[in-house]
């Protein structure tokens, strides 16, 4: 029962957030490119490193390969998105940035479980 439990929270959590993460996937290829860069990479790479957290890893998450390593990009993501852009914001503004990052740190800890990539190469 807890291999089911970790398929719902890897591939509801990564799903969640990919309709989060497409939108930004869209705004890599326009021509001018204008998103926060709370790390002073610039705002290509904080896009690229954005959408890398919330569309690419979870992709990898939902289908159980490297699971706990792709679930660092996500968790990453939302430490910088709760903490950094959304610092002096309300709770309520930051509360969806933590509960994803709580989430993904459960799949890195947790790992994906039966019902993954992972698992069939590791036997």
């Amino acid at each position: 029962m807890d291999h089911i439990a970790k398929l719902l929270l890897r591939v509801s959590y990564s799903l969640l957030l990919m309709t989060h993460g497409f939108p930004k996937l869209g705004k890599l290829f326009s021509d001018e490119i204008k998103f926060p860069d709370p790390l002073s990479v610039g705002d290509g790479n904080s896009l690229f490193l954005t959408v890398l957290g919330e569309f690419v890893a979870p992709f990898f998450i939902i289908i159980g390969y490297k699971t706990r390593l792709f679930s660092f990009f996500p968790v990453f993501t939302m430490l910088i998105a709760a903490f950094v852009v959304h610092f002096e914001d309300p709770f309520g503004k930051k509360e969806l940035a933590i509960l994803y990052l709580l989430g993904f740190v459960l799949v890195m800890l947790f790992g994906p479980g039966k019902y993954s990539i992972d698992y069939y190469k590791k036997k």
